[in-house]
C-alpha cells in the first residue's frame, strides 16, 4: 500500500488563494492526496469572497482557518505550491516546487475573484493529473 502524496499550498495570509487551491485538491482528488495549506503571515479569517466563489463550485471552505506554514510541513510535503510569498517560503532540495503567479483576491469583488478561482482550478487539475497519473479530475 503506497502512502498518499502530500501537497502543501502556501500564500502569505493563507486566507484566499491557498485555501481555494486546497479546497479544489481535496474535492478533485477524492481523498487520494493529503492536502495542507499555510501562510507565512496568516490572516485572522478566510476571505469571505473566496468562500463565496468556492461555494459556487459546491466546495465549502468556510470552516478553514488560516495557519502558519512551518518548516516541518514543507519538509513533510511531496509538492509545495507557493503563491506570491516570495523569499519567505523555505525551500528544501529534492522537493517539488511550483510558484503559481496568481492575483491576490483580497479586496476584490466576486466578479474579480471568479477568474482567479478558475485559474486555480485548472492548475490544481493539472497538478493532480501529474501527481496521480490516471486520475480523472
Amino acid at each position: 500500500m503506497s502512502q498518499k502524496p502530500v501537497v502543501l499550498f502556501v500564500c502569505i495570509h493563507n486566507a484566499g488563494r491557498s485555501q481555494m487551491a486546497a479546497g479544489y485538491m481535496r474535492a478533485l482528488s477524492g481523498g487520494a492526496v493529503e492536502v495542507r495549506s499555510g501562510g507565512s503571515e496568516p490572516g485572522t479569517e478566510i476571505n469571505p469572497i473566496a468562500i463565496q466563489a468556492m461555494a459556487e463550485e459546491g466546495i465549502d471552505i468556510s470552516q478553514a482557518v488560516p495557519q502558519l506554514m512551518t518548516t516541518e510541513q514543507v519538509q513533510a510535503s511531496d509538492a509545495v505550491i507557493t503563491m506570491g510569498c516570495g523569499d519567505v517560503c523555505p525551500i528544501f532540495p529534492g522537493k517539488r516546487y511550483e510558484d503559481w503567479d496568481l492575483v491576490d483576491p483580497r479586496g476584490k469583488s466576486i466578479d474579480e475573484v471568479r477568474p482567479i478561482r478558475d485559474d486555480i482550478k485548472a492548475r490544481v487539475q493539472a497538478l493532480l493529473a501529474d501527481i496521480l497519473p490516471g486520475s480523472q479530475p
